[in-house]
């Protein structure tokens, strides 16, 4: 699965990012630490980060470079919970356990909006996400969400708009009714890691690009991390690959599925008629099972998504691909200019729950499932503190089963392939 680059891929971010780029050096040589993370997307950055300000050693392998997979590609929604919902976890662990994860991911909204400022970098961070139902009978899911994130599990913030105040806040005939979170919010996640990444080195922290790891091994009382010019012994270790665990971590990797996303760009469209398609400039979902997400940037072009594939690859052309989706929220678009068209891989699990554990020593955060932003700083925050000495969250975690795929990957992605199929169907009635 494993695809290298030297580069970023050419997106929307990667170009709005162009004076913030900078290169990290390759491993060379044999060096020692406390902590060695590899991954540097926004699961590693966070860990390492945190571990970095508590006084560890740390040293963070990207084998691209950073945030060059689904970190700096994503639709930079910052939603709260996970992909899949709630019901999993509480059946899971019961109600008052789930309730206290569910209290990291409340956690993760505040730090999010926090990190920027406490290390003086900026991620055109914005409050507000709106969840939209286009068919009539998911109207009901809205009301049902509401009523459960109040009483279930505190969060009481949530707004019901109807399908007269519709127009208030998207510029669609296509939406029934929405759910609007201002806890929530939208940013652009290259920034995000970039800043991240420079607040790890002014902690301490040391990264290394183009230094994918080849191979791991017990040693000593510790591990050590091969890479092709160099490698890593530290007391622990910390796997942030996700998708790209590869081959590095075999059992990992069965337990996840990489699946193929992609999204857009408009051309800029001016202040005024970007202003007019999302009036109160919120990042928009909505509650189909193949979604559509579309939001504002500060240059006041249109991000828009939707849309996954589950056998490989990626469609050859993404926007003529996307442009029929883009269209039929926003037929007033008709034939806009496209300026960027990117995608990339996401991991997902079997019934998308994140899988978060840790056993001698190493560690892993995984299965992020599309819903990557706020989940992985909450999973960071259980992660880093088990290292710390305080296992108590991450516990909570190993406590979710999340199976291999059956048959491998070869088998699993046409099964998955079929269920979205038959989804999509659904979607359409």
């Amino acid at each position: 699965m494993f695809r290298h680059a030297s580069e970023h891929v050419d997106s929307y971010y990667a170009d709005s990012c162009r004076d913030r780029l900078k290169h990290y050096p390759a491993l060379q040589g044999a060096l020692q630490c406390d902590v060695l993370v590899v991954g540097a997307g926004f699961s590693g950055l966070h860990t390492a980060l945190r571990l970095a300000q508590a006084g560890r050693r740390v040293i963070l392998l990207e084998a691209s470079r950073v945030a060059w997979a689904a970190s700096g590609r994503n639709g930079g929604q910052a939603i709260l919970g996970w992909s899949c919902d709630m019901p999993p976890l509480e059946h899971a662990l019961g109600l008052e356990r789930a309730r206290r994860l569910w209290d990291g991911m409340t956690w993760a909204a505040q730090e999010i909006r926090e990190l920027p400022q406490r290390h003086g970098f900026d991620c055109d961070y914005r409050r507000g996400h709106l969840w939209t139902a286009v068919l009539p009978r998911r109207v009901a899911l809205l009301h049902e969400w509401q009523e459960e994130a109040a009483y279930k599990w505190g969060h009481r913030a949530l707004q019901f708009v109807s399908r007269e105040q519709m127009p208030e806040w998207v510029a669609s005939e296509r939406y029934r009714a929405g759910l609007y979170d201002p806890e929530a919010g939208h940013l652009n996640p290259l920034k995000l890691a970039l800043g991240l990444a420079e607040a790890f080195v002014d902690a301490g922290g040391q990264i290394f690009e183009q230094s994918r790891a080849l191979s791991q091994s017990v040693h000593g009382d510790g591990y050590r991390v091969r890479t092709e010019q160099g490698s890593v012994q530290a007391d622990k270790l910390v796997l942030a690959c996700n998708t790209y665990v590869d081959s590095l971590e075999p059992r990992l990797a069965r337990r996840i599925l990489p699946v193929g996303t992609y999204q857009i760009a408009t051309e800029p469209l001016g202040a005024e008629r970007a202003e007019a398609l999302l009036p109160r400039n919120a990042c928009v979902t909505d509650n189909q099972f193949v979604l559509d997400y579309f939001r504002r940037t500060p240059d006041h072009r249109l991000l828009f998504g939707g849309g996954c594939t589950y056998l490989g690859g990626l469609p050859k052309d993404v926007a003529a691909a996307t442009r029929p989706f883009l269209e039929r929220v926003f037929p007033q678009l008709s034939g806009v200019a496209i300026d960027f068209a990117w995608g990339g891989h996401i991991d997902v699990t079997r019934a998308r729950t994140p899988d978060i554990g840790g056993e001698n020593g190493r560690y892993w955060l995984q299965g992020f499932s599309g819903h990557g932003v706020l989940p992985t700083l909450a999973a960071a925050r259980a992660v880093s503190d088990a290292i710390l000495g305080n296992d108590d969250e991450l516990a909570l975690y190993r406590q979710l089963h999340n199976p291999e795929f059956p048959f491998g990957e070869r088998l699993a992605a046409p099964l998955e392939a079929i269920g979205k199929a038959w989804y999509r169907l659904r979607d359409s009635f």
